[in-house]
């Protein structure tokens, strides 16, 4: 592990910066939004803004990569996402903003896409497990690191958008100066929902509506806070166990899937995650212990599902397709998380704050349902691939790192679900 450790930690402090930097810049937008008196659900439609680019960015990016070369694209990709983060101290306007966050979502899909490619290369059968649970680490670490940050300055004025700013250039320095060779071409990943939901209902569905509720929170989950009576201190906080809980659950339940019928696992996490959502909703102003406590919980059962979702197609999926599958089931979560951060803004506007979470109960409760209906129709395959942690903002390459290249040792699935 160590030696994994050393080989890779240019491409791990990059992604470190990266990571960091975008999960601070989502957190600090929703509440400087908020503090601009924006409107609620223009504050959603701006967060949705992110997502679109983010699909365009896994369509463009192996186009332009293949044009200019891996650290030329990084290079490029990242000194405009940096740009990005200080213009919107510069001109305070919702649909300036919503660009922004278009352009962002752009460049950080292309970066995470370079990043993930190489680190493909240097995988090989005996270090392939251990390079993904690295990267996850450093994900969720970093994703913890940068919204703690956010208690570290006044959100209302120029310096959080500075440190974004600064993060994602320091992401630039190990990638610039690497001596590694560039990565093959990648490969462009193809949406086509016909087939994905011919191959597994509920891992189509499950992308997508996975998609709606998450989306939702990270676009105004952090306003939710806000609008409860909590300072920006509280809102870092909750935004880090959120993360942290999501950390804790994500190898347990992927194990359990691995053992049992991922669809009852899928189900029975998504009843809980519609519960603890209602719950939360409930008794989020009643005390800090509440709040943080419950927003742990619901991390732990919201993060995995995506995960969860694409193991079950990835069971389902013959060996030479799985990344053309499972990158085009998080092209299909990345739709859905373009309705889900207008949903969730539309949602607290009309409703209140509690809302939100009421929503989230609700697809995760419809979800629940639909793979409960799905076991009475198909019994599940008998083979599995392991279960693949799928960080936050990653690009369909990231199904690359977990694809075992030696195809002859992975058993053919026998029962569609």
């Amino acid at each position: 592990m160590i030696r994994t450790v050393i080989a890779l930690a240019a491409l791990l402090f990059a992604a470190a910066f990266l990571y960091s930097g975008n999960g601070l810049q989502m957190t600090l937008l929703a509440v400087r939004a908020d503090i601009e008196n924006f409107s609620t659900p223009l504050i959603g439609a701006m967060m949705a803004a992110y997502y679109v680019g983010f699909i365009a960015g896994c369509r463009r990016t192996p186009h332009i990569i293949g044009t200019v070369g891996h650290i030329r694209t990084f290079v490029a990709l990242a000194s405009t996402a940096s740009a990005s983060a200080l213009a919107h101290s510069l001109f305070v306007d919702v649909f300036f903003w919503a660009g922004l966050r278009a352009v962002s979502g752009f460049c950080f899909a292309g970066m995470a896409m370079v990043l993930e490619s190489w680190l493909n290369e240097r995988a090989s059968n005996r270090n392939r497990g251990q390079i993904l649970s690295i990267y996850r680490i450093v994900d969720l670490s970093a994703l913890t690191a940068g919204n703690a940050m956010l208690a570290v300055a006044n959100p209302a004025g120029f310096q959080l958008f500075a440190l974004v700013s600064i993060l994602v250039s320091l992401a630039l320095v190990p990638v610039a100066l690497t001596r590694a060779s560039a990565p093959n071409p990648i490969r462009t990943a193809r949406l086509d929902i016909p087939k994905l939901y011919a191959l597994s209902p509920v891992a189509a569905a499950g992308a997508m509506m996975v998609g709606l509720a998450n989306a939702a929170f990270w676009s105004v989950g952090p306003i939710f806070v806000q609008r409860n009576g909590y300072d920006s201190d509280m809102i870092a906080a909750f935004m880090t166990v959120f993360i942290m809980g999501a950390a804790a659950a994500q190898w347990p339940l992927g194990l359990l899937s691995d053992k049992i019928d991922r669809r009852i696992v899928i189900a029975l996490t998504g009843a809980a995650a519609a519960g603890a959502g209602v719950a939360l909703a409930l008794l989020a102003g009643a005390s800090q212990t509440a709040l943080l406590t419950l927003g742990a919980v619901v991390g732990a059962l919201m993060i995995p599902m995506f995960g969860l979702a694409a193991a079950h197609g990835n069971d389902l999926a013959d060996p030479e397709s799985a990344v053309a599958t499972n990158g085009g089931l998080l092209l299909l979560h990345g739709l859905g998380s373009v309705i889900g951060a207008l949903a969730g803004g539309a949602v607290m506007n009309l409703f209140g704050p509690p809302s939100l979470f009421f929503y989230i109960s609700g697809v995760y409760g419809l979800l629940s349902i639909f793979c409960l209906y799905r076991i009475t129709q198909r019994t599940g395959p008998t083979q599995k691939t392991p279960f693949t942690p799928v960080p936050k903002g990653a690009a369909p390459t990231v199904f690359e790192i977990a694809q075992e290249k030696d195809e002859d040792d992975e058993a053919q699935p026998d029962a569609k679900a």
